[in-house]
């Protein structure tokens, strides 16, 4: 089986207008908060880039560098990387912070999708 890299999939984000627009205006968004240095990081967003690209296509993907913006990570109460939180019509349903499963996350987000599509 050829793995792919889809981590692409995921655009930056890279002030805090520009998340809260982006929060507000889409209906389902999975915001993944990173450093660079992360190692965890790193290996994990191609992976929750896959499973959001083949099981919930209508949930939009975007990344906050956690170094580069740390005003914005600070409005979202995020000081560990990586942290994944989903939000719903700019109300936050789930929020993941360091060992995060992607079974686990799988389950949280497919309960939250299967009401809204």
């Amino acid at each position: 089986m050829i793995r792919l890299d889809i981590g692409w999939m995921f655009q930056e984000i890279k002030n805090i207008n520009g998340f809260n627009e982006k929060i507000v205006s889409g209906v389902t968004v999975l915001a993944y908060f990173l450093t660079p240095d992360c190692n965890v990081c790193k290996i994990l967003k191609p992976k929750v880039a896959e499973l959001i690209c083949t099981e919930f296509p209508q949930v939009e993907l975007i990344y906050v560098d956690l170094v580069s913006q740390p005003a914005l990570a600070a409005q979202q109460n995020v000081f560990i990387a990586p942290t994944i939180i989903v939000y719903l019509e700019g109300k936050e349903f789930i929020r993941k912070s360091r060992n995060i499963g992607i079974q686990e996350l799988k389950k949280e987000i497919k309960r939250l999708y299967s009401i809204l599509f």
